[in-house]
């Protein structure tokens, strides 16, 4: 979500709107072919947890709180330190964070493969460099933070098995960083999109993800 949104400075919005709605054109969701690797559920033990970063975390968040199998997702920031986990800082995008959801699932339901194929489908823009829509800088960059190596594996298998099919027009630049930390965004970040569902950046950015969301993965899809 660009700054200003939050500010509610309604200079140059127009503009925006009309970036977001290009970039939402540009970047036609579909359901991506399984991992052909995974992690069986049998090898795992209670509720686990991924950390993923694409872009404005509202809307990350939002599509996997409306994921079968996900029990909590939380807006946040990973990939800096402590000192400087808080909105106004990480928004200059000289912290090393990016607006993150930390996503915890029963692996019984949904596997970490899957996950990985919803982030690549429908909640974000994987070819987008340091952006997404019409938000730019570091803070928005694409990442996969691994907990561990197993889905650090999962994680590189299937990113390279993506772009061997060459399932989008340009490369992937999805990074593939270890997990150090997870710091909770504010409160007023959390399930965002419920709270301000015509928010004009939720309605031209977001609601659609939960379309697609709902239309490429019907059996995951909860309400």
């Amino acid at each position: 979500m660009s700054q200003f949104l939050h500010r509610g400075v309604a200079t140059a919005f127009a503009a925006v709107l009309a970036i977001a709605a290009q970039a939402n054109a540009a970047f036609a969701a579909s359901a991506l072919p399984a991992p052909a690797v995974d992690i069986p559920a049998a090898s795992v033990q209670g509720s686990q947890t991924a950390v993923f970063a694409g872009g404005c975390f509202w809307g990350v968040e939002a599509v996997f709180r409306h994921v079968k199998g996900v029990t909590k997702a939380v807006s946040g920031y990973a990939g800096g330190n402590a000192r400087t986990a808080d909105y106004e800082r990480v928004s200059t995008g000289s912290t090393g964070h990016a607006e993150s959801v930390e996503v915890t699932y029963d692996p019984t339901q949904i596997s970490y493969g899957e996950l990985l194929r919803i982030f690549f489908s429908v909640a974000h823009d994987p070819t987008q460099w340091n952006r997404q829509g019409p938000d730019t800088g570091s803070q928005y960059r694409s990442v996969i933070f691994y907990t561990g190596d197993e889905q650090k594996r999962i994680a590189e298998a299937y990113i390279a098995q993506l772009d061997a099919a060459k399932v989008y027009s340009r490369s992937i630049v999805t990074k593939v960083e270890a997990f150090k930390a997870f710091y909770p965004a504010e409160e007023y970040h959390q399930d965002f999109l419920v709270r301000n569902p015509t928010n004009p950046y939720i309605v031209y950015n977001d609601l659609p993800k939960l379309e697609n969301l709902k239309k490429d993965f019907p059996d995951l899809y909860k309400r």
